[in-house]
């Protein structure tokens, strides 16, 4: 099933690639009103599809990036009304729209949180979370909870039953010590080139305290997309470690599906640091620079 859902993503994005593209490249130029244009020219030619609903979600992406809440938030809703009658029938079919309204979802509980509503972005976005529970949106929606919520707040036990190199220790074991949480796959090439930042803020950092745990799961599939069961990618995932990670040494590595779910680690890598008091001090979907590490490191040293 995690392999359809895969290949349905791969389809969609192919199919966004002509006017999400264009839109995305002219919100990175400041463009707008050119954004607009490129819409309205694409729903007049092609009618309401599921790429104009994920052109328009960037739109609204791009308008929240900007502080225009008001439009961010009209786009957004938007986006939802063309997605929401769409959502029903095959799976594959229904994929499309749900990266359109993911997207929506994000939007509008960003908006909330950047106007000082945190606590009701956190309720919308729980409310929603029963709506899409057990849909490929079901990560990102828990991402932005984390977002709004986690940092500040204890951090979720891992669970560690089954794992690569040293056993990894329990959150609260390591209550005295601040821990770098670094979400992986194996599969992830922005994952292996942050392999050599960690490695060398590990030197710096290990020798004052810091340890160091590396969160895998299951994709169900491995090499050139191959389908494959827990027991045949289980060792390729061991293979990939041992290959790309090598620099970490034999770091603690939990390979589970529900550390992913507790973190909303929707993106590959995730980044989270823990204090020394075990609360969540820095939550971060996507890639960080060695400087960003640096910096957040430091603070949970204090």
């Amino acid at each position: 099933m995690m392999r359809l859902v895969l290949t349905a993503l791969l389809l969609a994005s192919a199919a966004f690639a002509g006017i999400v593209d264009d839109v995305r490249a002219a919100i990175d130029k400041g463009d707008y009103a050119g954004a607009d244009r490129l819409v309205q020219a694409y729903r007049r030619a092609h009618g309401a599809d599921s790429e104009l609903a994920a052109a328009i979600s960037w739109q609204a992406r791009g308008a929240l990036a900007a502080k225009k809440f008001d439009r961010a938030t009209a786009y957004a809703e938007q986006t939802r009304q063309m997605a929401l009658p769409n959502l029903r029938g095959p799976r594959v079919g229904r994929e499309r729209w749900l990266y359109a309204m993911g997207a929506s979802i994000e939007v509008q509980a960003q908006v909330m949180g950047a106007q000082g509503e945190s606590a009701e972005a956190v309720a919308f976005l729980r409310t929603e979370m029963k709506s899409y529970t057990g849909t490929s949106i079901q990560e990102r929606i828990q991402k932005n909870i984390n977002l709004l919520s986690l940092e500040g707040k204890p951090a979720p036990e891992l669970d560690t039953t089954v794992w690569f190199g040293r056993k990894p220790p329990s959150i609260a074991s390591l209550h005295g010590k601040p821990i770098l949480l670094f979400f992986w796959a194996h599969w992830c090439p922005d994952c292996k080139a942050d392999v050599p930042i960690i490695a060398g803020l590990m030197k710096k950092y290990g020798p004052r305290g810091l340890t160091l745990i590396g969160p895998t799961e299951y994709y169900g599939y491995v090499a050139d997309g191959a389908d494959a069961p827990p027991a045949v990618e289980k060792p390729y995932i061991e293979s990939i470690r041992r290959q790309f990670y090598a620099p970490l040494g034999d770091f603690p590595a939990p390979l589970s599906n529900a550390n992913f779910a507790r973190y909303g680690a929707s993106s590959t890598p995730t980044l989270a640091l823990v204090d020394r008091k075990g609360i969540v001090s820095w939550y971060h979907p996507g890639a960080a620079t060695e400087r960003e590490l640096s910096v957040q490191i430091e603070k949970a040293l204090r």
